[in-house]
């Protein structure tokens, strides 16, 4: 449980700020430390920092390697249940020019924000902060987690997988550790796995369509649909949370030896695209069908494996049987 802070005095808050949370942004780049150091001092400006109960590190800033040039900071704050709506609303009102101050999101036209905004409170991408309350974590309210549109979430968004690799892919920067009350609540089933394919081919036609408008980048929203299909993906087969090339490994092999090489060039330009962006039409046009294959291959791996699991002999009720028929006697 971490400690109250005073905050009448800003100087002396903010210095106990840092030294809380320093310790768990040595692996993250100078941008994000930065980022997040101001968010943390303005919540305590605000309302107090004493209202967050906890705050979550999750997504590809963890990972040097996967942190590149598309990648938002991603940041959980689960604040006290007494903490009112308006407060929150009041202080998101400010992320947002913390995000441009420290770029992670450039300035941009009213007609472009008007455009993006509606897959962005659908599906939460490229949102770089979410603020809940603790009831809501703890009860697994998905869109009052991420803040995204209830009907949307409800039909199409892959509820438990999000929140199962936000669990295991997320670190504590500050206040208590709440994961485990969430984690019994996860249940992965194969709707699961039909909602991820209708989000993430949502996302991929969306980005076709907005694809003529060069000012709103529709090349990074086919990379995070491709990415959430194989995190996704990964998740439902192993139910873990693996780095992204290492799950581009699996589904590379998951594919015959003829469609490997197609699949293997596929990834290769994913991979270099998240690095340096811009639209590729031609890869774009083969991410429908390449987030559909994903899906696919993981929903058949996990039937196979299923399917051994269930004819394994259960070796040990044969033994125990044997020792009734023959016991020992001498």
């Amino acid at each position: 449980m971490m400690q109250d802070i005073d905050s009448s005095n800003p100087k002396e808050t903010n210095d106990k700020i840092e030294h809380y949370i320093s310790s768990n942004l040595e692996g993250l780049n100078q941008q994000s430390r930065n980022y997040i150091k101001d968010i943390v001092v303005l919540i305590n400006k605000e309302i107090g920092i004493n209202k967050i109960v906890s705050l979550l590190l999750f997504g590809s800033q963890q990972v040097e390697s996967e942190n590149t040039i598309v990648s938002d900071c991603d940041l959980l704050f689960i604040f006290k249940n007494r903490v009112s709506s308006r407060h929150i609303k009041e202080i998101e009102r400010y992320f947002l020019a913390l995000e441009i101050k420290h770029n992670f999101k450039e300035p941009t036209s009213k007609l472009t924000r008007d455009v993006l905004s509606v897959i962005q409170r659908s599906t939460g991408m490229f949102v770089s902060h979410f603020l809940t309350r603790q009831k809501y974590w703890e009860q697994a309210i998905f869109y009052k987690i991420f803040r995204v549109n209830r009907v949307f979430s409800a039909l199409f968004a892959p509820r438990n997988i999000v929140l199962g690799n936000v669990i295991q892919n997320s670190t504590i920067l500050y206040g208590d550790d709440l994961r485990n009350k969430l984690r019994p609540k996860i249940k992965i089933s194969i709707r699961e796995m039909f909602r991820s394919t209708v989000m993430n081919l949502f996302i991929s036609f969306f980005a076709l369509l907005i694809g003529p408008r060069k000012e709103l980048d529709s090349i990074k929203y086919q990379l995070e649909a491709i990415k959430w299909s194989l995190k996704a993906s990964n998740y439902y087969c192993y139910e873990n949370s693996e780095l992204l090339d290492k799950i581009v490994k699996t589904f590379i092999s998951f594919e015959k030896p003829k469609k490997k090489i197609k699949a293997e060039r596929f990834y290769l330009r994913f991979l270099e695209l998240r690095q340096n962006p811009f639209n590729d039409l031609k890869f774009m046009i083969h991410t429908p069908i390449r987030i559909l294959r994903i899906h696919v291959k993981a929903i058949l791996y996990r039937k196979l494996t299923k399917r051994k699991i269930s004819r394994k002999p259960a070796e040990p009720k044969k033994q125990i049987q044997e020792q009734r028929f023959f016991p020992l006697t001498y």
